[in-house]
């Protein structure tokens, strides 16, 4: 673990994800897994989220008690395998705002570029959590970020299910600043640039595309 690098291995975050690497699972099993997962995985990003005291009464006596400070908080979906994990993280945080973007590889220069761009407004006053399962060469992670950057956004984390140690490598290099949450850093990418031992394309294990 760094600075900027959490690897989240709680029990049951590890079981599940254990579940998801099995090429066996079905879309269906990977799909509730990946939601179970992030649920967890919000627990620890959201760790340090502003808290406020107001007053209530409970069905024996007032009190003061400690709440979420507004609702500040915003989700963006890298298309299209983000909103695997965005749905576990609306289930826990169901007034968060959402954003989407989009990005593909360019077949000549290699470089993301983004397609779609969808982002609420007063970015610079939300707790921005960008979501992409897997991080793997971390191209498309650090476009990701810039673009909410570009938004206003300031408070910034990213959370991945499955990392690369050249991906993060690349991620920190472009956004410092930004932590990086994630359930797993596996050994490397192949020459193809996916994860290994990973869990293959999360998109389409996702959508039963493949």
């Amino acid at each position: 673990m760094t600075k900027t690098l959490t690897v989240v291995d709680h029990p049951l975050i590890e079981h599940k994800l254990t579940l998801m690497r099995e090429k066996t699972a079905s879309t269906a099993s990977f799909r509730r897994l990946l939601r179970e997962i992030s649920m967890l995985l919000a627990y620890e990003v959201l760790r340090d989220l502003k808290m406020e005291t107001v007053e209530i009464e409970t069905p024996v006596a007032p009190m003061q008690a400690r709440q979420i400070q507004g609702k500040k908080v915003c989700f963006v979906s890298v298309l299209r395998a983000g909103d695997g994990l965005l749905q576990g993280l609306l289930d826990l945080v169901p007034v968060a705002r959402v954003g989407h973007i989009g990005l593909y590889r360019d077949p000549k220069t290699l470089q993301p570029v983004s397609y779609y761009n969808k982002l609420p407004d007063n970015m610079g006053e939300r707790t921005t959590v960008v979501v992409d399962p897997m991080l793997a060469t971390g191209g498309s992670a650090a476009a990701a970020v810039s673009e909410v950057k570009k938004a206003g956004a300031k408070d910034v984390r990213f959370l991945a299910l499955v990392s690369a140690p050249e991906g993060y490598e690349t991620f920190h290099a472009a956004h410092p600043d930004v932590p990086v949450y994630t359930a797993a850093m596996d050994e490397r990418l192949n020459e193809k640039g996916y994860i290994v031992p990973g869990l293959g394309d999360a998109g389409d294990r996702l959508f039963g595309t493949k």
